[in-house]
């Protein structure tokens, strides 16, 4: 789960990290009491959404103006006029993709001198299973082609979780970015902020970018992008109070509240799987045929037949699919509770595309003669390969 930049930071002041005072807005008339809270002489306008690259980003409406999504205004009257021209508008980042993303809340924030721009974020490493921290001398909007052209300028480095953080990794940070006198002390401490709330909220990721130098010398959180392992909100109400579901994908957000493991993707095959690795599989065979998926859904081994039904209708409400396969195997999961939910969601929702089912396991002939007396349309497949060149071939026409 991901929250906005402005909700990061309250966390992050509460465990002491340095962040500019600022103020949240969802409506245009609150913008100017909002902005005269601060004290100025500059202040930083910056649309709230769950996407990067906000500063490059541009609006689809012309009357936005064309300064992408973070602003400085110089007066209070200034900085309410900027935000009433984003509220309400969609911005389109590198992150966003060309729909982009609607812009419900405004983020007054105290502007700083800033005299360095550096790079920092602590994520989990897959590869070591341990928080790794991550950072650069090259901070800024540009990360990304550093990355890609320079990766030499990043440093990136894992703490034993035996041992947990300790002063010198937080040296070891400083010592890479180049500080020096109380930028070093107020670095090493900050490590030892953000590595006790990354492991006590459960986070996944905690980028903060950019991390600055002041022209008086001290560190500050510019900008932060957080997010949590959504298996771990049960045991963090006050996390889980900060989910926006307008940021979430509609159809990702029906599968949740029905425990239901979906992920939208670009592709025009719609799958419904039981298990993780038999839907990777099936992604993967797919692609294999010449064709590309439009989501990944495992129903889980103990889906009922209204999960069932609800997981087809979330595949069928995406415009992109032009066929649904459903490949299932029978373990937990029975075959025939699979068909029941396949044949209760098509007579409720219609099948305007082809339909390719592959059962097999626990009352796989039940279930297979569930579908062949449904009396629909929908093509029966005897393995995974049969059925995915059955469904490439049906949506290539």
């Amino acid at each position: 789960m991901n929250i906005h930049e402005y909700q990061a930071k309250a966390l992050l002041r509460d465990y002491g990290a340095p962040v500019s005072d600022g103020r949240v807005v969802t409506r245009a008339e609150e913008a100017k009491t909002a902005a005269g809270e601060l004290d100025g002489p500059l202040w930083v306008v910056k649309a709230q959404i769950h996407a990067g690259g906000r500063g490059k980003g541009s609006f689809k409406e012309a009357d936005a103006g064309d300064k992408g999504g973070v602003r400085l205004a110089k007066s209070v009257e200034e900085a309410a006029e900027e935000a009433k021209k984003m509220l309400g508008r969609t911005l389109v980042t590198h992150q966003t993709g060309p729909e982009g993303k609607q812009v419900n809340r405004i983020y007054f924030e105290d502007g700083s001198d800033i005299s360095r721009e550096l790079y920092l974020a602590l994520l989990v490493d897959r590869q070591t299973s341990r928080i790794s921290f991550v950072c650069s001398t090259e901070g800024g909007m540009d990360i990304e082609e550093v990355a890609a052209s320079t990766p030499e300028k990043i440093l990136s480095f894992d703490v034993d979780p035996a041992a947990g953080y300790q002063p010198y990794h937080g040296r070891r940070v400083a010592f890479s970015l180049g500080l020096e006198g109380q930028a070093m002390k107020q670095c090493v401490k900050l490590m030892g902020i953000l590595y006790q709330a990354f492991v006590e909220k459960d986070m996944e990721q905690l980028e903060i970018n950019p991390l600055i130098v002041t022209e008086a010398g001290d560190l500050k959180v510019l900008d932060a992008k957080v997010g949590f392992d959504g298996n771990a909100l049960y045991r963090h109400q006050d996390i889980a109070s900060l989910r926006d579901e307008t940021e979430e994908d509609p159809k990702e957000l029906q599968a949740s509240k029905y425990d239901l493991n979906y992920i939208a993707l670009d592709g025009e095959i719609g799958c419904m799987v039981n298990g993780a690795g038999l839907a990777m599989a099936t992604m993967d065979i797919i692609k294999l045929k010449g064709a590309e998926p439009a989501n990944f859904l495992d129903v889980g081994g103990g889906a009922t037949k209204e999960k069932v039904t609800e997981a087809f209708k979330i595949i069928t409400s995406d415009k992109n699919v032009k066929g649904i396969l459903v490949n299932i195997f029978g373990g937990i999961m029975r075959c025939d509770v699979i068909a029941e939910g396949v044949i209760a969601a098509v007579k409720e929702v219609g099948l305007s595309v082809p339909l390719v089912v592959r059962l097999e396991g626990t009352n796989v002939e039940k279930g297979k003669e569930i579908i062949e007396t449904s009396g629909l349309d929908v093509i029966a497949a005897d393995d995974l390969s049969d059925a995915a060149e059955k469904i490439v071939k049906a949506v290539k026409g």
